[in-house]
């Protein structure tokens, strides 16, 4: 069973970056992970993913070229790189896992979920 807790939110200008980092309980390097967001008023929606290896990502439109994502197993850790940050990605992001080989991009894929970092990027 995974447990995960995501860290590095906060208040940024827009234009800005931030690194937000997911670790991992249980064995991490069989899980695929995700990348959500939720916004104030609106539906979780699917930011980006990785596969188990990381030799796979997929990415949001309105968020590829700006972010990226990207993990390290051997520290049980899934980042997500966000440059370019505008306004509209202000929302708690949460990170998601769970077993497989692919890449999953719907939230029902995933068993496992954080508690959610806060993003707010201001204009």
């Amino acid at each position: 069973q995974a447990q995960l807790a995501e860290s590095g939110g906060g208040l940024v200008q827009a234009g800005g970056s931030l690194r937000l980092s997911c670790a991992a309980g249980g064995a991490f390097s069989r899980y695929a992970m995700g990348w959500f967001r939720q916004a104030p008023g609106k539906e979780r929606e699917f930011v980006s993913a990785i596969s188990w290896s990381g030799g796979s990502t997929y990415y949001a439109d309105s968020v590829k070229g700006r972010f990226t994502i990207s993990r390290d197993n051997s520290k049980n850790t899934v980042y997500l790189q966000m440059n370019s940050l505008k306004p509209d990605d202000t929302a708690v992001y949460y990170c998601a896992a769970r077993r497989g080989s692919t890449l999953y991009r719907w939230g029902y894929e995933y068993d496992y979920w954080g508690q959610g970092t806060q993003v707010t990027v201001s204009s």
